[in-house]
């Protein structure tokens, strides 16, 4: 169960990252309201704070390089539900073996020295 927790927090997590990045875009791209760059700086450090939550959370190189592959799979998500956008064959594909390289890297078998 600590498993479905530890990609709870990464889906959680990115999606602060990817709404923190999102509306400056808004903003700059769409000619939106620059007030939404109050709430983005709020969402980018929550994404900040909740990756210092992570239970390999003292091994920064590797919770960062795990929360690469969710942040992909959420990416893709975001890019269907949020823009639109359907992805591509190509796009699961790659977003499927970003989740792989996730699993490896947070649940392999860990030898203690």
């Amino acid at each position: 169960m600590p498993e479905l927790k530890i990609i709870g927090l990464f889906i959680i997590t990115a999606l602060a990252e990817i709404i923190g990045c999102y509306l400056p875009y808004l903003w700059l791209r769409e000619g939106k309201s620059i007030l939404l760059l109050i709430p983005a700086t709020l969402s980018l450090a929550l994404f900040a704070w909740l990756l210092s939550l992570h239970p390999s959370a003292a091994s920064a190189g590797r919770v960062y390089a795990a929360y690469g592959g969710v942040y992909i799979g959420v990416a893709i998500i975001w890019l269907w539900a949020v823009e639109g956008i359907r992805p591509t064959p190509w796009d699961i594909i790659g977003s499927g073996v970003a989740l792989i390289g996730m699993a490896i890297i947070m649940f392999a078998p860990r030898a203690t020295l």
